[in-house]
């Protein structure tokens, strides 16, 4: 009796896990996956176009003596979209922990929809004058403020459907949505310049993109409205027992050193990322290839770095995800300046093609190193507070200002090569963080 109730026993175990229940929820898991994603990417794809066009734009509503001084304001407003980083995360970011993530990624594809429509519409400085970068600038202040408060809510209910050995692999998946977006940025970019004459692409062709940003923004809203709020109840209430002020001055007076040490991991991840996938069409400039040279060289690294960055989270997973970041920070940092010194000394279309990739490739490895970590780090009733403000800070003080402080560096200094030592700093930087890091391998989130 006793064996054939074990028996009984084990079957309806094996009935119950392999039940419709299970199987939906498993089902609902990866929809929801899917959901987190691809409204990340579509966002993405919104704040990046304006990189693969910032030359055109830059003639269009920046006019400037010299082809450098152009760089220089093209670069700028491109950095502008990320000052407002860090205050849409911040006042987003608390919306997400008390309301929770899904209101809040709602709200930012809206938001980030009013900026696109901003650059869409905009007429060029030759129509109204001053009035023209106005806009433009208006729009990435938008933009900006809105992604900075997507990337905190949609990392944490991402990374709180993973379970506690397979952060790695779901943070390789919000890497993927981003570099995903950027790859078909990109290869619109290259279709679009391709294809249209000069003047075409100057008068219409470079709005299509945000165009198609703006008509895809409520598909990123429907296909949202369904997911599991991760953020239970006691996380919501204990967000919710302080107020903004409170909440605010809580945050930085008892996380202020985790802050910091985050800030300083995120430096190397995306400073390689904007300078090896963002701004490699202006580089091209520099050594004298056409644009459309820039823009295959961004979708080489956007694809590469699309492909490997789940792989690269499950290696992690399993290597161990502070040792393989010290390992990949330190290539990074000797690579940096023989990499410049080869495109510069050999500038060849394949050759340029392959150091931009192998770039990119060791970019996608440190981000998604650095989006685990940095998710890690807070305790989840603060969580996308917490992420916001340290990926925001740490993404325009490091990643949106390094096309500008590339071009900068290369005016100052007469040298091609000075991207590299800006990659290189980063790195130094990043890696004087890694003793506070402790790694949660198998441990909860919670």
């Amino acid at each position: 009796m006793i064996e054939e109730a074990t028996l009984d026993s084990r079957a309806s175990v094996t009935i119950a896990e392999k039940s419709p229940a299970k199987v939906q929820g498993k089902i609902s898991k990866v929809k929801s996956i899917v959901a987190i994603t691809v409204g990340n990417g579509l966002e993405f794809f919104e704040f990046t176009s304006y990189s693969f066009f910032a030359i055109i734009i830059g003639k269009l509503f920046f006019p400037a003596e010299g082809d450098i001084a152009q760089l220089l304001m093209i670069t700028a407003t491109f950095g502008i979209g990320f000052i407002a980083r860090p205050v849409g995360g911040l006042f987003l970011g608390l919306y997400a922990d008390r309301a929770g993530r899904k209101a809040a990624m709602t709200l930012t594809l809206s938001l980030m929809a009013i900026g696109s429509a901003i650059i869409l519409l905009a007429p060029p400085y030759a129509y109204i004058g001053v009035a023209a970068p106005v806009l433009i600038v208006l729009a990435r202040l938008i933009q900006g403020f809105a992604l900075g408060g997507e990337i905190g809510a949609s990392t944490s209910l991402l990374m709180e459907y993973a379970d506690n050995n397979s952060r790695g692999f779901y943070g390789g998946l919000q890497l993927l949505s981003q570099n995903a977006s950027a790859l078909a940025g990109s290869l619109l970019g290259l279709t679009l310049t391709t294809f249209l004459s000069t003047e075409s692409l100057e008068s219409w062709g470079w709005r299509l993109p945000f165009a198609i940003g703006l008509l895809m923004g409520p598909l990123g809203v429907f296909i949202r409205r369904n997911l599991h709020e991760t953020l239970d109840h006691e996380a919501q209430e204990e967000a919710k027992s302080k107020s903004t002020k409170q909440a605010i001055g809580t945050i930085f007076s008892e996380q202020w050193r985790v802050i910091l040490a985050g800030i300083a991991i995120v430096s190397a991840g995306t400073s390689a990322v904007y300078i090896s996938m963002y701004y490699m069409p202006t580089y091209a400039k520099i050594l004298h290839f056409p644009m459309t040279t820039g823009l295959l060289a961004s979708c080489v690294a956007t694809g590469a770095a699309s492909i490997f960055a789940p792989i690269c989270g499950m290696i992690a997973d399993r290597v161990g995800r502070k040792k393989m970041l010290i390992m990949i920070v330190t290539v990074q940092m000797i690579v940096a300046c023989p990499a410049f010194m080869i495109i510069n000394s050999h500038p060849s279309l394949p050759l340029f093609l392959t150091v931009v990739g192998a770039l990119a490739l060791l970019a996608t490895l440190i981000g998604v190193l650095m989006t685990v970590f940095i998710t890690e780090m807070f305790p989840k009733h603060i969580r996308a507070t917490g992420i916001s403000i340290v990926y925001c800070v740490g993404v325009s003080l490091f990643g949106g200002f390094a096309p500008f402080i590339s071009t900068l560096l290369i005016q100052l200094s007469g040298s091609n090569l000075a991207p590299s030592w800006y990659l290189i700093f980063c790195c130094v930087l990043c890696l004087s963080a890694v003793p506070f890091l402790v790694e949660k391998n198998g441990k909860s989130l919670d």
